[in-house]
C-alpha cells in the first residue's frame, strides 16, 4: 500500500528552520532518507518552495480566480512529502514518528494513496490512464 507523509509546519516552526545549519539539516534528513531507501519503502520525497511564491486557484466562482500565495490564513503550511510503499497504515505511522524535522509546530499527516486498481476497470478513462501508466513504466 502507498502512503503519503505530508510534512506540515506552522509559520513560526518554518521560520525556526532557517536557524538550523543547512549542512546539518541535510545530514539529518539524508540519514532518514537512507533508512527509507535501505528498508525498500521510499517511492518519492520532495520539498516545496515557499508558499509565498505559489498561487492559489479558487473554483468558487464561474471562472477560476488565481491569487498569489500563500493561502489566505496560514496556520500550517504543507512543506513537502514522502510517498512510501508499506504493508499497513501502522507501518506508515511508525516511519512518520521517525521524521527528522520535529518539535513544536511540526506535524506529519499520514494518508493512504489510492491506486488505479481501486477504480472501475471498465471505464474508458481508467483504461486510458492504465495504458499510459504501463507505457511509462509506472505499472
Amino acid at each position: 500500500m502507498k502512503y503519503m507523509l505530508i510534512m506540515r509546519a506552522t509559520d513560526e516552526a518554518f521560520a525556526q528552520m532557517g536557524e538550523i545549519d543547512f549542512d546539518k539539516m541535510l545530514e539529518t534528513v539524508g540519514r532518514f532518507n537512507d533508512e527509507l531507501i535501505r528498508a525498500g519503502v521510499l517511492l518519492a520525497a520532495e520539498g516545496l518552495d515557499d508558499a509565498a511564491d505559489g498561487v492559489v486557484v479558487d473554483y468558487s466562482s464561474a471562472d477560476p480566480v488565481v491569487t498569489d500565495g500563500p493561502y489566505g490564513e496560514t496556520k500550517e503550511l504543507f512543506n513537502g512529502f514522502y510517498i512510501l510503499n508499506v504493508a499497513s497504515k501502522e507501518e506508515a505511522v511508525e516511519w512518520a514518528k521517525r521524521m527528522p524535522m520535529t518539535g513544536a509546530g511540526f506535524k506529519t499527516e499520514v494518508r493512504r494513496v489510492s491506486t488505479i486498481d481501486e477504480f472501475p476497470q471498465d471505464n474508458i478513462w481508467i483504461q486510458k490512464e492504465r495504458a499510459w501508466r504501463e507505457a511509462t513504466g509506472q505499472l
